[in-house]
């Protein structure tokens, strides 16, 4: 029987083991917690998350909705877990992460044909990868420097990106006579609260609360590494740089939104959404940011409603490593040098949690098949699985990990309004994924 090494217990990891185990083949998943721990992560349990809202939004009309919808059709582990541990995020699919961590953990050692090793795999020739008929690398963007080393010198040379994360600040410790809850663009009949804590700010509070961003001290970068950021994902600071209005037409924008203490839109406002089912801890939206942590406390109560803010975590930065897939990876994700080493997850050159748990999906069913004797066809470009691992094999001047829209499927065949363009996008890829489904028998 087919023996297969998963490296990396994250979301990538974790879905892959798992299909690979109730297709009846064997599993050894190594993960490097508790022995070694990447900057980012403190929990011992496996598929740990950084913050709440990190599957995004749930709407079907959404590429990451549409992926979603893809994801349960075929029996996603993660996003099984995530509706069992789900937070009130409006349409956003937000978990509390300790528990949607502690359920996956619970699930993968449930699993008779998973064994779970907890020790670093140090590189693609190491001795424990040696007995198996395949190995998935699904370490990660932040792969161990060993594992990394070893990966760019096979491939030779990765590339890289940064990545940073917002604060977490406690709930109690929010002035709720300047915070208001609410959601953005809530309807006029909507009388419910709302999902998230949000901070106006006029004029002169963001005036002073953008001058002292500007002029804080940040972590610097090292001097061996460049500095290339995901756009998604740019530090706070690094927005405010491209202009003072930056901030209050991007993450920091105030439209959907009256401040009940002046029934006026704020100039700027802050969301903090919550971490967790007893709303006692909340991240600060969009505020991801490389501030040392002493200007992260300076900066951060300024924002009104946070003066006496209690910081649960502090925002922080760190290296998120990729490979350029079109180049080193062939049609099944595997390293075109070594045909028998898979890349899953962010490591291959998708971006989030969401896009990362479906390529490890993927490469399980693709694993599955072939251990079974069949063949697998990839899903259709119109669906949303389909088109992001299209990204994989599209070359380009400059590749960069992407997360699932539609600017990835194939054009529409016909003129269709601006309004309804989403909705179509939609019906086709439902089509296109559902005849694929009955042709693999997967419905």
């Amino acid at each position: 029987m087919d023996h297969i090494v998963v490296i990396g217990g994250g979301l990538a990891g974790c879905e892959c083991a798992y299909h690979l185990a109730r297709a009846g083949l064997q599993v050894t998943l190594f993960e490097q917690k508790p022995v070694r721990f990447s900057p980012a992560h403190s929990s011992e349990n496996l598929a740990e998350l950084v913050c709440s809202n990190s599957l995004r939004s749930n709407d079907v009309t959404s590429g990451v909705g549409l992926l979603k919808q893809e994801m349960r059709e075929l029996g996603s582990l993660v996003m099984d877990a995530a509706e069992k541990t789900r937070v009130p995020a409006g349409k956003a699919l937000a978990v509390d992460r300790e528990l949607f961590s502690r359920l996956i953990s619970e699930r993968i050692a449930a699993e008779e044909n998973i064994t779970l090793l907890r020790r670093e795999i140090t590189g693609l020739d190491d001795p424990a990868l040696h007995e198996a008929s395949r190995v998935v690398v699904a370490a990660g963007p932040l792969a161990s420097d060993a594992l990394s080393a070893s990966l760019s010198a096979v491939i030779g040379g990765h590339l890289y990106f940064y990545d940073a994360i917002a604060p977490i600040v406690l709930g109690e410790s929010v002035d709720m006579r300047i915070a208001f809850r609410g959601t953005r663009h809530a309807a006029p009949e909507d009388d419910s609260p709302g999902d998230y804590l949000n901070c106006p700010m006029n004029r002169e509070e963001y005036l002073r609360f953008y001058e002292a961003l500007c002029s804080a001290r940040v972590t610097p970068t090292r001097d061996f590494e460049q500095e290339l950021h995901f756009e998604a994902c740019m530090p706070l600071q690094s927005l405010a740089a491209r202009g003072e209005r930056t901030l209050s037409f991007g993450p920091l924008k105030p439209v959907g939104f009256v401040d009940p203490r002046t029934g006026r839109r704020p100039w700027a406002l802050v969301q903090l959404r919550t971490e967790n089912l007893n709303n006692s801890a909340y991240n600060l939206v969009g505020c991801q940011t490389k501030l040392v942590q002493s200007e992260q406390e300076r900066v951060f109560r300024l924002i009104p409603g946070l003066a006496r803010a209690e910081f649960l975590r502090y925002g922080s930065m760190h290296r998120n490593s990729y490979v350029n897939a079109p180049q080193v990876l062939n049609e099944r994700l595997a390293l075109r040098v070594r045909p028998q080493v898979h890349l899953a997850g962010q490591i291959s050159g998708v971006e989030g949690y969401v896009e990362s748990a479906a390529c490890g999906l993927w490469v399980a069913m693709l694993l599955a098949a072939q251990a079974h004797g069949r063949e697998l066809a990839p899903p259709p470009p119109e669906s949303a699985l389909g088109a992001l691992l299209g990204h994989l094999r599209q070359a380009a001047k400059r590749f960069q990990p992407s997360n699932a829209h539609f600017g990835l499927m194939p054009e529409l065949p016909e003129r269709v309004t601006k309004n309804k363009r989403r909705e179509r996008y939609v019906e086709r890829g439902r089509a296109a994924f559902a005849a694929w489904q009955n042709e693999h028998r997967f419905a």
